[in-house]
């Protein structure tokens, strides 16, 4: 028989961006949806899919909801997959093969492409920015991390070539939000590592070098500029924040 697969997804607040994300992933043969107490229209923009669908807290322990909507699914195979990722004809065709294969590995990794400002950047650290996101049911859980989730797998992992698309920002009032609960994950992480106050000091400009310079972002013109700022804004926000 030929495998079967879920695709598990949470959203909080995700209107703008899941027609395109939930389009993308039709084939599966099931869509495992949890609703992180939303107050867009993410609820009724889901339900224009055939979705398994759950509504639960917005906790800001990522995994938490994540691993729900893995438990939920009942396929051979899940892919998690975010509210603002899609998955191209040519990765679903690569997924296709991969469970397909027997004997083969029990996850697999696969490439991002992370657009911003409209356009794919290939350099300042967005790509390959591979991504642990398809396993067999049963083989993979969750870490109980309280910050940047993490799938331990039990058995091989194998890697995936085609790349998942990403548009992280639906516009300007998005990137807002989530610089915020980004800079805010990032300085609970910053206490956890215990990291001196001379690093957080140091961390919004070593950030920015690194991204626009070291690993080449300035190849990516306008965008790449953008990107790295942005990117420079969120550490410093985090630094901000940061009560260590």
């Amino acid at each position: 028989m030929t495998p079967t697969l879920s695709i598990a997804m949470i959203a909080h607040n995700e209107e703008k961006n899941l027609a395109r994300s939930l389009a993308s992933v039709a084939w599966a043969d099931e869509t495992v949806f949890v609703d992180c107490d939303s107050t867009d229209g993410t609820p009724q923009a889901a339900h224009a899919f055939k979705i398994k669908y759950f509504k639960r807290p917005n906790s800001r322990a990522v995994y938490v909801n994540k691993q729900f909507a893995v438990d939920q699914a009942a396929s051979d195979w899940v892919l998690i997959l975010d509210a603002d990722e899609e998955v191209t004809p040519e990765l679903q065709a690569e997924i296709k093969r991969a469970i397909s294969s027997p004997g083969g590995a029990s996850a697999f990794t696969m490439p991002r492409r992370n657009f911003y400002f409209g356009r794919w950047l290939r350099h300042g650290g967005k790509y390959p920015d591979t991504q642990l996101r398809l396993f067999k049911r049963g083989f993979a859980r969750f870490l109980p991390l309280p910050v940047h989730e993490r799938l331990d797998v039990d058995g091989s992992i194998g890697a995936l070539a085609e790349p998942l698309n990403h548009y992280p920002y639906a516009d300007a009032a998005d990137m807002e939000k989530k610089l915020a609960f980004y800079s805010e994950i990032l300085a609970r992480s910053y206490s956890l590592k215990g990291r001196s106050r001379a690093f957080i000091l140091l961390r919004p400009f070593t950030r920015f070098l690194s991204a626009y310079v070291v690993k080449l972002g300035f190849l990516d013109g306008a965008e790449g500029f953008k990107t790295a700022l942005m990117d420079f804004r969120t550490v410093m926000s985090a630094a901000r924040r940061y009560r260590g």
